[in-house]
């Protein structure tokens, strides 16, 4: 039988929390003229980048109509400089009393009527530009695009716009979660133990981790990017969200995602092997080496999962040696003849290993080897047979 005191290092308190991936930008393609399809230039569910031409629709009709802008602007400044030279002749001439005031002035209302036809030629010259460019359907961000709605040949936008296709940028992606009104408050407790005082211009230096349902641990980092401003009372909870870098297209938006924030550190956390923790009716217990060496009980409060090893917030002190192998043997009331072993390997196993369990302990013998072999994989059926 094996018993070690509690490995007593800084540990940083996180909230474990689920959430849920969202695109960071989401836009329908939408053909904003009529026409007929002409092109579809890109592959469905490729990634494209900005300003790449999607489709195709039909341009001659809209071509004509740039030209007739163009003509009409051209006769509006023929005309226009027609009335500025009719009215340049008739102010000379009225500076010499050879005309009339009112032939002045009805020169000045015909260059005045020449000059804002300019301006309406233009405007719509500009307007058959821009419709003219809304024949070519252009990607208005990085992003992958859905599959094409409509076919080479449809007639597209006779009642309004029409839906071609939808492009998402994945890379970066939202994280969206929610933190509850208690932990709202044990953060900004938290931050004031620390001397930091909360602030949203804060929250690009706050980190988060994110893992799959499928994964172990928290391989996706990123930092946090908003947070509601007020509590939403019918729910209790914060709306908070992160960015993540997402540049291998490992995450896909609308997964289902768990996720890690930091709230804290505690310079001097308690921690024992997580194997070594048995569960009964009462909750979550250990089994500790007393005086005399006798074994006994302890109801304990566990915290989170550092690797192999287990928080244990509050019922251990320091100075109990827990019993971390050979538990079917430590029946409460009993005295055995403990092995004192430390946890730092233990502790070195957690960050170089990913959390396999690795301790490293001379064995005198081979016989001695195989019966602690035995007791290891004993103690998982050791929790629920302990009373």
């Amino acid at each position: 039988m094996r018993v070690a005191l509690p490995l007593q290092q800084t540990v940083t308190r996180y909230f474990e929390l689920t959430g849920n991936t969202a695109a960071i930008n989401s836009v329908d393609i939408e053909a904003r003229v009529q026409g007929f399809v002409e092109s579809i230039d890109y592959r469905d569910g490729m990634p494209v980048t900005k300003d790449t031409q999607l489709f195709g629709l039909q341009r001659n009709t809209y071509q004509a109509q740039v030209d007739q802008a163009q003509a009409t602007l051209a006769s509006a400044q023929a005309s226009q400089v027609g009335a500025n030279q009719e009215y340049q002749r008739q102010l000379n001439l009225s500076k010499q009393s050879v005309t009339t005031q009112t032939a002045l002035d009805s020169a000045k209302a015909t260059l005045d009527q020449a000059n804002a036809t300019i301006l309406n030629a233009q405007a719509s010259l500009d307007l058959a530009v821009i419709n003219l460019g809304y024949t070519k359907v252009l990607a208005p961000f990085d992003g992958i695009v859905t599959a094409h709605l409509v076919d080479v040949g449809a007639l597209v936008g006779v009642s309004g716009p029409t839906k071609l296709a939808t492009i998402v940028q994945t890379d970066p992606l939202y994280v969206n979660f929610n933190v509850s009104e208690p932990q709202v408050l044990m953060i900004k407790q938290a931050m004031a133990k620390e001397g930091h005082t909360f602030r949203q211009t804060d929250l690009p230096t706050i980190p988060f981790e994110i893992g799959l349902q499928s994964e172990t641990g928290y391989p996706f980092k990123g930092h946090l990017d908003y947070a509601a401003p007020q509590v939403d009372s019918s729910t209790g909870t914060l709306s908070v969200r992160g960015i993540v870098d997402n540049k291998e297209r490992a995450l896909l938006p609308g997964l289902f995602v768990r996720v890690r924030v930091p709230v804290g550190h505690d310079d001097k956390a308690l921690l024992v092997r997580d194997d070594a923790i048995g569960t009964n009716q009462q909750g979550s217990y250990v089994l500790v080496v007393g005086k005399d060496d006798a074994v006994e009980q302890k109801l304990v409060k566990t915290g989170q999962r550092e690797g192999p090893l287990c928080v244990i917030e509050s019922g251990l002190d320091a100075g109990d040696w827990v019993v971390t192998e050979g538990i079917q043997q430590a029946i409460p009331g009993n005295k055995v003849a403990p092995e004192k072993v430390a946890l730092d390997a233990v502790a070195a196993a957690s960050t170089s290993n990913n959390g396999a369990l690795a301790i490293d302990v001379p064995k005198p013998d081979a016989q001695k080897a195989d019966t602690t072999q035995s007791d290891a994989t004993k103690s998982d059926t050791a929790k629920s047979d302990t009373p």
